[in-house]
């Protein structure tokens, strides 16, 4: 395995460096000396944002894009072995590393490596615990999935020791990062094109959960099924936190909701009483993405009116209950929402919002993840009034052609709700001026391209 070496910064390039996480760590090893290229297949706000940085980026996958005085080369999961540059770095030899390998290796420059792992909600819970990071001073370096307004993008560099970061379970990659301190949200059934079952998932989250060290800190949400089986053998410190029960280290009473959907709450830590804090964001799951931030705020003694503060300048990232403006009088909200669980919280969540009707435009992401949880999707979706399906969006699949949107309009008839499949964006944008009306609420959802028909509504 190739080692980085960060005292003699070289030259990198990063192959598909628009992703947001690649751009992120391009960015930061920019900052950190080194000379970065990187190429993708289209221009973006973030590949711009790289350029207003210096950094250069090519339109296009070429081998002519690797030269020999590239020192290393950093490519996704997401690049084929017969990606023109990938072949070319191969024939002239130059180290080459996965996405993941690099983070890993840029974590073990920070004493103080956060990683935020889960199912679900490690983008907002990154977030969160940034603001309170921020707040108190710490000037840590943070990459997070998503941009986040405080820090005008996706990456802050810091300059101190503590760094935090997404990790993500996909293709284990989270087995090659170096955390002190570890965060699991959630563990659910989730990448079944890549894991074989649930205890497969499972077991990848306990091999994450020992990569702690003795003197690092787990923190493990206590509403997991059976979550002793991802820490009965760790050497690390625990921490439990849980919305649910009272049954852990960390728990919430007194919970209400403002006519937003913003909640509240007061926490209890090892049964005593604390502060009452206020939130910007929706949801009780962001109550509970927020505990587990209050139970690393612990770790660092970051007083209450500090944390409260961070709480309440955090109004969520891009693509999380984004408020967009509105059409005919109706609010439109984006959501990155692609699983059932997800759907189903950003759904119970607008339960709280003031609306008529509540309308969802949903594009299903991956054929596998969409036939593997076809129920579960008509099930999570069954909480709107309205559905409308847009086609499945593929991303890194091809159309195998046994499974379409359509199979989900098809279950949620049968569950009694209003739903309509019609596949391209302009055929559902047409429907949507057609039918919002004033004081409705339209909700787009899913984690590809569907935000442009919010987008596009609010700019009539």
């Amino acid at each position: 395995m190739y080692k980085i070496d960060f005292s003699h910064p070289g030259k990198a390039h990063f192959i598909g460096i628009g992703g947001i996480s690649m751009s992120g760590f391009a960015e930061l090893l920019h900052t950190m000396g080194f000379t970065i290229t990187g190429s993708d297949r289209a221009a973006s706000k973030i590949t711009r944002r790289l350029e207003s940085l210096g950094i250069n980026v090519i339109y296009e996958q070429v081998a002519g894009n690797i030269t020999k005085d590239v020192d290393f080369v950093v490519y996704t999961a997401a690049i084929s072995e017969d990606n023109p540059e990938f072949v070319q770095a191969k024939e002239l030899g130059i180290p080459m590393m996965e996405r993941a390998s690099m983070v890993g290796q840029v974590m073990k420059n920070y004493s103080t490596a956060i990683a935020v792992a889960g199912t679900h909600g490690k983008t907002s819970t990154t977030s969160i615990a940034s603001h309170i990071l921020m707040e108190a001073n710490l000037d840590p370096t943070i990459s997070v999935g998503g941009i986040l307004p405080a820090i005008h993008g996706n990456m802050r560099v810091g300059n101190s020791p503590t760094f935090i970061t997404e990790a993500c379970e996909y293709t284990n990659s989270f087995l090659k990062f170096h955390p002190t301190i570890g965060i699991i949200l959630n563990i659910e059934a989730e990448h079944l094109d890549f894991f074989r079952d649930l205890a497969d998932v499972r077991h990848s989250f306990h091999e994450f959960a020992k990569l702690l060290p003795t003197d690092g800190t787990l923190i493990i949400n206590a509403d997991i099924e059976n979550y002793e089986e991802i820490t009965k053998d760790l050497s690390c410190n625990v921490l439990t936190y849980s919305v649910n029960s009272t049954d852990a280290d960390f728990t919430a009473t007194d919970i209400s909701y403002d006519e937003f959907g913003c909640g509240e709450f007061t926490v209890v830590q090892s049964g005593v009483p604390g502060a009452h804090y206020k939130l910007n964001i929706v949801g009780k799951h962001n109550i509970s993405n927020t505990l587990a931030t209050l139970a690393l705020s612990s770790l660092f003694d970051i007083p209450e009116k500090t944390i409260q503060a961070g709480l309440l300048k955090y109004k969520g990232t891009e693509r999380r209950f984004e408020y967009k403006g509105t059409y005919n009088g109706a609010a439109v909200i984006d959501d990155y929402a692609h699983h059932p669980t997800e759907i189903r919280a950003t759904l119970t969540s607008a339960q709280n919002y003031p609306h008529r009707s509540l309308y969802v435009a949903f594009q299903p992401h991956t054929y596998s993840r969409t036939k593997n949880f076809l129920e579960d999707f008509a099930e999570a979706l069954s909480l709107a009034d309205h559905v409308i399906l847009a086609d499945i969006y593929a991303a890194r699949e091809k159309d195998p052609g046994d499974i379409s949107s359509n199979d989900i309009v098809e279950r949620l008839k049968k569950l009694g709700t209003d739903a309509t499949y019609l596949g391209d964006f302009d055929s559902i944008k047409k429907y949507l001026k057609k039918n919002l009306m004033h004081d409705d609420l339209l909700i787009t959802m899913g984690a590809g391209n569907i935000v442009e028909v919010g987008e596009d509504l609010v700019k009539c």
